[in-house]
Order: C-alpha cells, then structure tokens, then sequence
C-alpha cells in the first residue's frame, strides 16, 4: 500500500515550485509543508479510494467563496494525482463555461440588464458542462474541445485556444463559486439582501431567473457530481478582500489593462453573487463530502471528511 510519506517525497518539490508560481508568498515554507501534509495529501488519497471504489471516471465538485483559493487547491490536487497516484485528471472551472459577452447582451435586453454581468446562475453553458459529463460517463470516449474564458476581456476565447481532451480522464474536478447550489423559497427571493437588488431587481426578476436556472438545470448537471468539497470561508465580508486580491493577480498576469475591475466596480460585483454564496454557507457544509474551514488570514485550518 502506498504510504503518505512516499508521496510527500515523491510530490514536495513540485508542490513548493507551483506554489511559487503562484505567488504564495504569506506562508513559511514549514506552514506549507504542513499543508501538503496534513491537507492535500490526505484529500488525495480519500479522491484515490473514492475512484477504486467507483472503478470508472469520479466526478468531483469543488465550490467555496470567491478568492477562497479554489484554483490553487485544484491545481495542488492535480499534481499529487497525477505525479504520485498516476491518475489521467482533468480539471474544469465552470467560470471557463461563461457564456459569450454577446449572448448576456442578448440577455440584458430579453430579461433583465443585470444578466450582462457574469457569475450568477444562468449567465453559464450548462449544455457545454452536460455534454462533457455525457461523453465521460459513455463507455466510448470520444474526444472533445473545452472552451477558455478570459476574465480580462470578459469573453471566450477562440475555439483554437480551448482545452483539447483526447484521452477519458479517470478524474475530472469542476471548480467554481456556485459549484453544488441549491434554489431558494419564493419567501427568502422576496426580501433585497444587498442595495443593488434593492434599486435594480425591483420586480424581484432577475433574482427570480436565478432562482429558476437553479431548480433546473443546475440541479440537473449538480446531480451528475459524485462527491463535493467544500471551502468554508469565515464570513462574506472575506470575499469582497480576497476578490481584490485576486484582481490585483489577475492584473499582474495580463497583457491588457481591459475589463480589470477598480475598486468600487468591485464592491458592486461581489453584491452579484452575495446571495448564492450566503445560502451555500448554509447549505454545502452539510452536503459536502470533504469541508476545508479557512481562517481570516486565507489558510486552511481544519479539514473534515463526512463519509
């Protein structure tokens, strides 16, 4: 049987070197070694156990607040699977299935104008997400192209530079904010929980469309999942400081000063995704197969396995 020790040496170098990639810079080398070895390393082997006993493609969610550090996880994940358990992994972010810039156009004119921002329910190619699920759960694998969103330019990429899937993953992990949502009653959509429903959502429409988007296809394409992980961050106010953090990165790593968010912009599009958030921290702890509990200062410091 393998040991957690073989994997922490088989793994280390590369963990440390995509964590500087990363620009993880706020914790000391021994904080994230004890990450790798009291985190990642046993979410890998429970993943790995979860996949024996399925003995087909296992379908994982990962969800947790904006700027929770989602991405980072995933991309931790990846390599401990695929370096040490040799696991064929994919991983998908459901940002990457936004709809085009143009079709929320289309929608803010036929809806409602608050449809134009992405992020919320009903702004995604869940047909896209479908679809890829569908060709991975057939016995027949056939190959298939992802789409890339730029958040930059707050559009899809071209078709040429989408992720080409040749060979049927064993694990495919789908990261997002809204990852496992699930629907509010009618009496909870009624009363505004932010300015922005206050004074632009007035005849409840827009927060009614989610709503909807959630009962049915989303709860649709959730049900195809195996297991979820969950990131508990302290409180919403988290997101609006993480989310800035995030921007500042993204900042950073793009060529174009296009469609990068200031401040106040966003202030206003963290009020987007206030409710879907606040009822998963209602919600995703008690359905989660795997809760991470994050700390005011964006570590993990507790981790809990449900079953």
């Amino acid at each position: 049987m393998q040991s957690v020790n073989e994997c922490f040496d088989n793994v280390k170098e590369d963990y440390l070197k995509f964590l500087n990639k990363e620009k993880i810079f706020g914790k000391s080398k021994a904080e994230k070694i004890t990450s790798l070895k009291k985190i990642y390393i046993p979410i890998s082997f429970w993943i790995e156990n979860k996949y024996k006993k399925k003995g087909e493609t296992l379908i994982l969610g990962l969800a947790g607040g904006q700027g929770s550090g989602k991405t980072t996880v995933t991309g931790i994940l990846k390599i401990i699977l695929k370096k040490f358990f040799k696991r064929r992994i994919h991983v998908s972010s459901i940002d990457d299935f936004y709809k085009t810039l143009n079709d929320r156009n289309k929608m803010s004119h036929a809806i409602h104008p608050l449809l134009k921002t992405r992020g919320v329910p009903g702004t995604h190619d869940i047909n896209l997400v479908k679809k890829f699920f569908d060709i991975i759960k057939k016995k027949k694998f056939t190959k298939i192209k992802l789409p890339k969103f730029e958040k930059a330019k707050d559009n899809r990429l071209k078709k040429k530079y989408w992720f080409n899937i040749k060979k049927k993953p064993e694990i495919v992990i789908l990261e997002g904010w809204c990852v496992g949502a699930k629907p509010q009653s009618n009496s909870l959509i009624k009363r505004p929980i932010n300015i922005l429903e206050k004074y632009e959502d007035k005849d409840l429409k827009w927060r009614k469309y989610v709503n909807e988007k959630l009962k049915k296809e989303y709860k649709k394409l959730f049900a195809m999942i195996d297991y979820y992980i969950f990131m508990k961050i302290p409180n919403f106010n988290m997101v609006f400081k993480w989310r800035l953090l995030q921007e500042r990165k993204l900042k950073k790593r793009s060529h174009t000063t296009k469609k990068i968010m200031s401040y106040g912009e966003i202030k206003r599009f963290v009020m987007f995704y206030q409710r879907v958030t606040l009822q998963m921290f209602k919600d995703m702890p008690k359905t989660a197969s795997v809760v991470l509990t994050l700390n005011n200062k964006h570590q993990i410091n507790k981790i809990r396995f449900k079953n």
